[in-house]
């Protein structure tokens, strides 16, 4: 959000804030989130590239509802899962590395 509209905001009265500040999530939460995100973007542009996710449920011994949540980062999909469908498409343990590291999460 561009500074004017943050201050014409908050003006009238509005809390201007990010996403963790709003609920209140712990340094290392939003990390996990940012992870999770990450993963589930990564996890489907590399999916759509190179096959279905019928083919990718039969790959990993899944279903195609499960890749379809795990490609929308829902909650209930574990990262293990998300990790296993992106091995799957042929990814190195190396780029699933930068995946992560790109996120920029800082724990302090």
């Amino acid at each position: 959000m561009d500074r004017d509209k943050k201050e014409r905001l908050e003006a009238k009265g509005w809390k201007v804030g990010t996403v963790s500040e709003f609920l209140e999530l712990t340094p290392e939460e939003t990390a996990l989130v940012e992870i999770r995100l990450a993963l589930s973007r990564t996890l489907n542009e590399r999916r759509q590239r190179l096959m279905t996710q019928a083919e990718l449920a039969d790959k990993i011994h899944s279903s195609q509802p499960r890749i379809a949540k795990a490609e929308n980062g829902d909650v209930s999909v574990s990262i293990e899962l998300l990790i296993r469908a992106i091995l799957a498409t042929g990814a190195t343990p190396q780029e699933i590395g930068q995946v992560i590291a790109s996120t920029g999460s800082i724990i302090a």
